[in-house]
């Protein structure tokens, strides 16, 4: 009866340090993924969402966190090695909120959009790059985010092993290769609205040099206005699904930049 006990017991300690070892990772994705890992989502909340993905990566990956468990002394370096892939992990994913945040912006300030309706969450964003973000979050979720971000747990095992710390050359790359990525689907998403105000700005040139006495701002400003909102509904449906996907393409594969 001893026995059986002193072997439930190992069993149990084992699985509890998998367990620990697995949510450091995870909660260091979780602390800034998109959507789940937002600052409108309370605190409580998110703690769930780490264990649940904990419990859902760590029976993937348990053989190969048990060996570090058995053979490796400095627990210290487990830690910070573990906490430091998922948040880099997390960052490269959440790139791609950034490139929807700053395509917004990009867009406001071409269609005179900046302003309007003001900015009442929480990050200080143009209306535009709040509808951008909120539909890209909601189409990324219904598209199975949480899925992808899970096989991305489980793969990142394979790349970055357990209980050693990525060489920081490789991991510079790899994030400055991300941030690149990053602008430029910015600037493609928010290319409709640039291509847009800069016919607009030459056109009212024209007009403004060939009628001089006509006060071409009080026509201007109401038509780039309308037509910035008209390009929005337009144009959003495409870019997001455009995001999407190479949100998506990203996801599957998030790991061979840093190889």
């Amino acid at each position: 009866m001893t026995e059986l006990a002193t072997e439930i017991f190992a069993v149990s300690q084992n699985a509890i340090f998998i367990g620990l070892f697995v949510f450091l990772r995870v909660g260091g994705v979780m602390a800034v993924l998109p959507a789940f890992g937002e600052r409108s989502v309370p605190e409580r909340v998110r703690l769930v969402l780490a264990i649940a993905f904990t419990l859902i990566v760590a029976p993937a990956v348990s053989g190969q966190v048990s060996e570090i468990i058995d053979f490796y002394n400095n627990i210290f370096i487990i830690l910070i090695a573990e906490t430091v892939i998922g948040i880099a992990l997390g960052l490269t994913i959440r790139f791609f909120i950034i490139a929807l945040q700053i395509a917004g912006s990009i867009a406001a300030q071409s269609t005179s959009l900046a302003q309007i309706f003001g900015t009442a969450s929480i990050e200080p964003l143009p209306a535009i790059g709040h509808f951008m973000v909120l539909g890209g979050l909601a189409l990324a979720v219904l598209t199975g985010l949480h899925v992808r971000v899970a096989e991305a747990l489980i793969n990142s095992y394979v790349i970055f092993p357990p209980g050693s710390l990525p060489d920081p050359s490789v991991m510079g790359d790899w994030g400055v290769q991300q941030i690149g990525r990053a602008f430029n689907l910015a600037f493609t998403l928010a290319a409709p609205f640039v291509i847009a105000s800069f016919i607009y700005n030459l056109a009212l040139g024209v007009i403004n040099k060939a009628m001089p006495q006509l006060m071409v701002a009080f026509v201007g400003a109401p038509a780039i206005t309308a037509g910035g909102l008209i390009i929005l509904l337009l144009a959003l449906p495409v870019l997001l699904n455009f995001w999407v996907q190479n949100l998506n393409n990203f996801l599957v594969n998030p790991y061979w930049q840093a190889r």
